[in-house]
Order: structure tokens, then C-alpha cells, then sequence
């Protein structure tokens, strides 16, 4: 028991003193001492790194990415794909890029796919020695403030070809532009998704050929997402597929080029020799056929024409077209217009002076001017709203729709169905175009495909009839809408057929007779009574009095009439976007 007691005695005592003021502050500098900061004099000691350890704050794995994207950056100048492509005066892709988009808004998306040989320098690290990027840039950007989608081709790597390029980024990106709902520019040169026998020894064997990412397009294309695309140099193939399928298209005229094989298969195929890229498919070809819709000088002016299709575009058909402050009066007059349409009927007149001076000033932009030339469309704003254009041309067939001219507004209807585009509609149409060269074009057939397509896009439609409308071109074109939104002008005439033939058919017996009787001056003559007779009876004024056309009105008042009637309509289309989120409208481009 004593030594028990001693213990704790002695424990006691212990603890007395380890916890007297002066131990704790004995302890307290101990510990500051081991704190102390080093001076700038003092040698700092550092654990030694291992040869073979690896950096804590992975700068290894950084400066690997930024060596790749310094590769891809910076192209091999002395290759043979590069120079001769700076040889044909074309941009490089990632100039294209800094010219398309704005300043500084360049984010690319797989920008160190490709191909690298790899040096270790380490049993853990190694370093990339060499690089070949694939050759399709995809990312984000942005087109006057508006965020884009886009993909473009670089043609200085294996021309542009499918095994230069990982495709998944290329259906990532539509994907991407599906989802996020926003528009998606391709700047096309070369196949951009196209094969090369090559793949064939490269894998070891033949494959089908996939199409993958066309589910992808077809259903943006349906949904309103905007799809723009150039063709900067030569687009072959797939890649050619994927420009035409785009909702615009145009060419550089001094670089571009389009076909589905090139020369050297052509001439394999079809014994055409000799043929140049520009002979076989450039913008002589495609951009006067239809299979491309723009012509512009050169790349700085494929890129202007994006930037402006898509000022007119909202980004998805589940939204309204972008408005702008308008600077052009909505009430401004047009006296000029009482006196474009000459009294004369033979002579013809300006269509485009026509729409550019009822639109807003400089607002109208045409699509497809070199094709299809029986018709003119386009897009255009009143008050600031954007609206489709559609107008007879009166200097091509007087205006008569032939096969072009109907695919032409065909493809123009759906377009501006998809984009909840109201269309502006001046008619001048004597009919379908007759003749061997009509029928042997399958006139009538496009012409019935038109008719189908303006019964059912739903898109409102107003009709402004300068002169004349007959026939089934001129009814589909004012009838396909219920009720209608129509006037005429004080120059308007109409009926089932234009009088010159109309008045040898309806009285061929009379005539005959005349001419029998009193021989070919007698014939003149009643022709000419009969003529004055339909002329009388065909003034405009009598059809507004059976209410078979709405109103009449002066030309100069064309402008604000529309405008109101536009402005109505964009009140109401937030009511049309609620039935396509809904599914109860469902327009259809492809």
C-alpha cells in the first residue's frame, strides 16, 4: 500500500510540474522553433524526387496536350499537301476558322485527335515527337454573337479523305448541334467523310459502307436547326452529300468545285478524259442546276452569305425568327410603283426593283439567283421581321413556272415552313411553261410536286397579284391558303387561260367562219372584237365587285399593307411554336 501511495505520490508531482506556467512556455517555443519560416538566406531542404516519379500536379500530362495542339497549330509549310494547296489560292482550315467566326470565340472540340509517335524519355514519361491531326476540325463558335456548331475540312491532310479524319467527331458534332439545338456550319473541302481504297489494306479488309450521322442530319433538318454550308475547294462524294443536304449552300467561285467522283474515276468510268475539277463540277455546273444555291466570289464571301442567311434564322423551328430595330419606316410610300407594271402588257419589268422597294431598304437577299430562274426567292424583313420572298420573274418565260422554277419555290415553301418564315408572295404567273422543252423537263410533274408543297406547308402566306394569274399555276399559288390573305393591283388580270390562246380555242369555230366567209381580214376583225369584248369585262375593278378578288389597292400603299399583316403575324406565332413543341405540327424540309 506505501508503495501505491508513493506512486500516485510521485505521478501527482509529475504532473504538477509538466503543466507549471514555466513548462508551458518552455514547450511553446520548442514549437515555434520547428515553425519558424525559413529566411531567404537559409538552404530549404526538399525531398529528393525519384528518376522515375511522376510530377504531383500533372504538368507532364499539360505539356503533352500543349506540344499536340502547337503541332496542329502549326502545319509542316514544306509538305506537299499544304503547299499545293496554298498554290490554288485556297485558305488554311484554321484561317478559315478565324475568318468565319468572331474574334476569339474559337473552342474546339477533339483538338488532339490524330495520330502521334510517341519518344519515352522515362520508365514512366514520355514526350510526342511528331503529330498528324486528323483532318476535320470540329468545335464551337460564334457568328455575330449567335453560338454555332461547325465542322470544316483540312484538305492540306490526305485531301480531305475519311482515313485522314476520326468520323466520330464529325457525328459528335451533329449530335451535339441536335441536342443543344443550335446551328451548325460545314465548310467543306474535300471528302469530309468519303473512303480511300486505302482503308482497305489499312484494315485488312472491306467494309460496307456506313452512313453514320445521317439519322443525325436528316432529323436537325426536319426540327429547324439551321445547317449552312460552303464548299471551299473540292467536295467529293459524302462530303458533297452533306453540303447539298444543308438547308443553304453556296460555292467560292474561285476554289470550289463539286461531284460525286473525281476526274480520274470519271474517266475510268465514263471515258471522259481531261476534265478539270471546274469542268467537271464547278459553280458553271452546280450553282446553275440548283444542286448548290449560292454563288459567291470567293471564301470571304461564302462566309459573308452564312452570317447573313443566318441573321434571318432562328435556332430551331421551335423558336421565332430574330427581330431587329427596323429603320425603314413601315409606312413609307412607293409612288414609283403605280408606273412599274406598263399598260402595255408585252413589256416587261424589274421583279427584284419590285421587292426591294416594298421591303425594308437593303434587307432582301436572294437564294438561288442562277437557277431556276422562271422565279425569284428569298429572304427578306418588313419592320425588322424576317419573312420568305417568292415572285414570278417577268423576264424569264414572262413568269410561266417551269420544272426549275417549281423546284425552286418547292424547296423555298418547305424552307420557310421549317423556320416559321411568313411568305410574301407577288404573283405574275400566266401559267405553266408549254412547248417541247417543258414537257421533255417533266414540267407538269415538279408543277404537281408544287402544288402538293403549297397545300401543305402552313406557314401564312400573303399574295399580292401584280398582273397576271391564270390557269393551275396562278389558283395553287393564290388558293392554298383558307381564307385567304390576297390583293391585287389596278394592273391584275386573271382567268382559266391568257387571252392569246384562250380566244382561239373558246371561238376557233367562229373564227373559221369568219375567215371562210370573208377571208383572213374578216378573221382579224372579229378577233379583235371579241378581244375588246374579254378586255372590258376583265377590268379588275368588275371581279373586286363579285368578290372574287378582296381588294384592290394602290401600289404605293403596297408597303405598309404588308408590313401590317406581317407584324400580325408574328403575334401569332407564338401560338404555331407551342404546336410544334407539342407535336401537333410537324413540318417536314427532308
Amino acid at each position: 500500500m506505501g508503495n501505491d501511495n508513493d506512486q500516485q505520490s510521485g505521478n501527482q508531482k509529475s504532473g504538477d510540474e509538466s503543466s507549471s506556467p514555466e513548462a508551458a512556455t518552455s514547450r511553446a517555443a520548442e514549437v515555434a522553433g520547428h515553425l519558424k519560416p525559413l529566411s531567404n538566406d537559409e538552404p530549404r531542404r526538399r525531398r529528393k524526387v525519384k528518376k522515375d516519379e511522376l510530377p504531383a500536379d500533372y504538368s507532364d500530362i499539360l505539356g503533352q496536350l500543349t506540344t499536340l495542339r502547337n503541332f496542329a497549330a502549326n502545319p509542316d509549310t514544306t509538305k506537299t499537301g499544304y503547299r499545293r494547296h496554298r498554290e490554288a489560292g485556297k485558305l488554311w482550315v484554321r484561317e478559315r476558322i478565324e475568318q468565319l467566326l468572331d474574334k476569339g470565340s474559337f473552342r474546339e472540340i477533339g483538338s488532339v485527335t490524330g495520330k502521334v509517335s510517341w519518344k519515352q524519355t522515362g520508365p514512366l514519361t514520355e514526350d510526342p515527337v511528331e503529330f498528324l491531326p486528323s483532318n476535320n476540325i470540329n468545335g464551337f463558335g460564334r457568328l455575330n454573337g449567335r453560338r454555332i456548331c461547325f465542322s470544316a475540312d483540312d484538305f492540306t491532310i490526305r485531301a480531305g479523305h475519311a482515313d485522314g479524319a476520326l468520323f466520330a467527331k464529325t457525328v459528335y458534332m451533329e449530335q451535339l448541334a441536335l441536342k443543344m439545338k443550335i446551328p451548325i456550319v460545314k465548310l467543306v473541302d474535300g471528302s469530309s467523310g468519303g473512303g480511300s481504297v486505302t482503308t482497305i489494306v489499312t484494315n485488312g479488309y472491306a467494309y460496307i459502307p456506313p452512313l453514320q450521322g445521317a439519322h443525325e442530319i436528316i432529323a436537325q433538318l426536319n426540327a429547324g436547326i439551321p445547317n449552312l454550308g460552303a464548299a471551299l475547294g473540292t467536295a467529293i462524294g459524302l462530303g458533297a452529300a452533306r453540303l447539298v443536304a444543308c438547308h443553304f449552300s453556296v460555292m467560292a467561285g474561285d476554289v470550289g468545285s463539286l461531284f460525286n467522283a473525281g476526274p480520274s474515276v470519271v474517266a475510268n468510268a465514263t471515258f471522259e478524259e481531261g476534265l478539270s475539277f471546274t469542268e467537271l463540277g464547278g459553280p458553271a455546273v452546280h450553282c446553275t442546276n440548283g444542286t448548290i444555291d449560292n454563288l459567291a466570289p470567293d471564301e470571304a464571301g461564302c462566309f459573308e452569305q452564312i452570317r447573313t442567311v443566318l441573321s434571318y434564322l432562328p435556332n430551331s423551328g421551335t423558336q421565332i425568327p430574330p427581330r431587329i430595330a427596323p429603320e425603314d419606316p413601315v409606312d413609307r410610300t412607293s409612288p414609283e410603283l403605280r408606273s412599274l407594271i406598263p399598260r402595255k402588257r408585252e413589256r416587261m419589268y424589274d421583279g427584284r426593283k419590285l421587292i426591294n422597294t416594298v421591303v425594308d431598304k437593303g434587307s432582301f437577299f436572294e437564294i438561288g439567283a442562277l437557277w431556276g430562274r422562271s422565279a425569284i426567292v428569298g429572304l427578306a424583313r418588313l419592320g425588322g421581321m424576317p419573312i420568305g420572298v417568292i415572285a414570278n420573274n417577268p423576264e424569264v418565260l414572262t413568269g410561266a413556272l417551269d420544272a426549275q422554277g417549281s423546284q425552286k419555290i418547292t424547296r423555298h415553301l418547305k424552307f420557310c415552313d421549317i423556320f416559321n418564315l411568313p411568305i410574301l408572295q407577288f404573283v405574275d404567273v400566266p401559267g405553266y411553261a408549254i412547248g417541247t422543252v417543258a414537257e421533255r423537263t417533266a414540267t407538269m410533274r415538279w408543277g404537281v410536286e408544287l402544288w402538293k408543297v403549297y397545300y401543305t406547308t402552313t406557314i401564312p402566306l400573303f399574295n399580292v397579284v401584280v398582273r397576271k394569274c391564270y390557269g393551275v399555276a396562278g389558283g395553287l399559288m393564290v388558293e392554298c391558303r383558307d381564307p385567304h390573305n390576297r390583293v391585287a393591283w389596278p394592273s391584275g388580270e386573271w382567268g382559266s387561260l391568257p387571252l392569246e390562246g384562250g380566244i382561239e380555242v373558246g371561238h376557233s369555230a367562229e373564227l373559221r367562219k369568219a375567215e371562210q366567209e370573208g377571208g383572213l381580214e374578216a378573221r382579224k376583225a372579229r378577233y379583235k372584237e371579241l378581244e375588246t369584248t374579254y378586255r372590258r369585262l376583265m377590268n379588275p375593278v368588275r371581279t373586286a365587285n363579285a368578290f372574287s378578288v378582296e381588294e384592290i389597292i394602290d401600289p404605293a400603299d403596297t408597303r405598309s399593307l404588308v408590313s401590317e399583316w406581317a407584324r400580325m403575324q408574328y403575334e401569332l406565332l407564338p401560338e404555331r411554336i407551342i404546336k410544334r413543341v407539342t407535336g401537333q405540327l410537324q413540318p417536314v424540309f427532308a
